[in-house]
C-alpha cells in the first residue's frame, strides 16, 4: 500500500471516528434527557401503587407494591393495569362517549347527574392514563437511544482501533510496494525484448 493511499484511509477513519463518537454522544444525551424529564414530570405528581392487595393492589402489580410512579415502566403498568381496571368497572364496560351521550339524551335530572358524573370520572381517568402512557412511550424512545448509543460507541472503538493500526504502520514505515508487470502473450513485445 502506498503512503498516499494510507493517508487517505487515515483521514477517512478520523472522520468516521468523529462522526460515530458525536452520534454516540448525542444518543447517550437523548437517553439521559428522556429519563430525567420523565422522572421530573412524574415525581411531583406523587402517584403511588397501593401497598398490598388489601389496599387495592391487583395481583399482577405486586412487583410494584407501594412504589412511587417515577419511570416509564411504572407509568405504563399504573395506567393500564390499575387505572384501566378501575375505568372498566366505573364505566361498566362502556367508554366516556357512551356516558356523556347518555347524560345529554336523558331528561331526568337525577339520571343526567349520575351519567355525567360517570362521564366526568372516565374523562379524568382516561386523561391521566393517556399522560402516563405518553411518559412510557418516551421512556421506550429513551431506551432505544441508549442501545443505539452503545452500538455507536462500539463502532467508534472499532474504527479507532483500525485508525491506530494504520498510524502505527505509517510510523513504522516498513512498507513494500510490489509492481507486477503483466506480460503480453506475444514474444515480440518490446517490453520483453531481451528478457528470457
Amino acid at each position: 500500500m502506498t503512503q498516499s493511499i494510507r493517508w487517505r484511509i487515515i483521514v477517512l477513519q478520523v472522520i468516521a471516528v468523529l462522526v460515530l463518537a458525536g452520534a454516540a454522544g448525542a444518543a447517550f444525551y437523548a437517553s439521559n434527557f428522556t429519563s430525567t424529564q420523565i422522572y421530573n414530570q412524574l415525581a411531583p405528581q406523587q402517584i403511588y401503587f397501593p401497598a398490598n392487595a388489601q389496599a387495592g393492589l391487583p395481583a399482577d402489580l405486586s412487583v410494584y407494591a407501594g412504589q412511587q410512579v417515577t419511570n416509564g415502566d411504572q407509568a405504563h403498568a399504573y395506567a393500564e393495569k390499575f387505572i384501566g381496571l378501575h375505568l372498566q368497572e366505573i364505566g361498566q364496560g362502556h367508554p366516556y362517549s357512551y356516558w356523556s351521550g347518555a347524560a345529554l339524551k336523558t331528561t331526568d335530572p337525577a339520571v343526567k347527574a349520575k351519567d355525567q358524573a360517570i362521564a366526568d370520572t372516565l374523562f379524568k381517568g382516561n386523561s391521566l392514563r393517556s399522560m402516563l402512557n405518553t411518559a412510557w412511550t418516551f421512556s421506550v424512545f429513551g431506551q432505544i437511544a441508549f442501545y443505539a448509543a452503545l452500538g455507536l460507541a462500539v463502532a467508534t472503538l472499532l474504527v479507532l482501533a483500525a485508525l491506530l493500526f494504520e498510524v502505527v504502520e505509517t510510523v513504522r514505515g516498513k512498507e513494500t510496494v510490489t509492481a507486477v508487470i503483466a506480460a503480453s502473450e506475444s514474444p515480440e513485445s518490446p517490453e520483453l525484448a531481451g528478457v528470457h
